[in-house]
């Protein structure tokens, strides 16, 4: 949550990657650094640890929504 407040905070598109187990510490992060709509998405955990083969299966499923709300960002 926090690297994703600094780059918004430069003018740099960015979305926050929060797994489940931390989702609703990611809710209080952005509340209280006052940037409670900086998109975010929620990844399964544990992610770290995983193994190569499943953090590529986890990106490759997350990527089109983390374009998206790249994309959003932009118009």
């Amino acid at each position: 949550m926090r690297d994703g407040f600094n780059l918004a905070q430069l003018g740099i598109p960015a979305v926050a990657l929060v797994t489940e187990e931390f989702w609703s510490q990611g809710d209080f992060v952005a509340d209280s650094l006052g940037m409670p709509d900086l998109p975010r998405i929620k990844l399964p955990h544990p992610v770290a640890g995983t193994g190569e083969a499943r953090m590529r299966e986890i990106a490759g499923q997350l990527a089109p929504a983390i374009i998206s709300a790249l994309e959003s960002q932009s118009d």
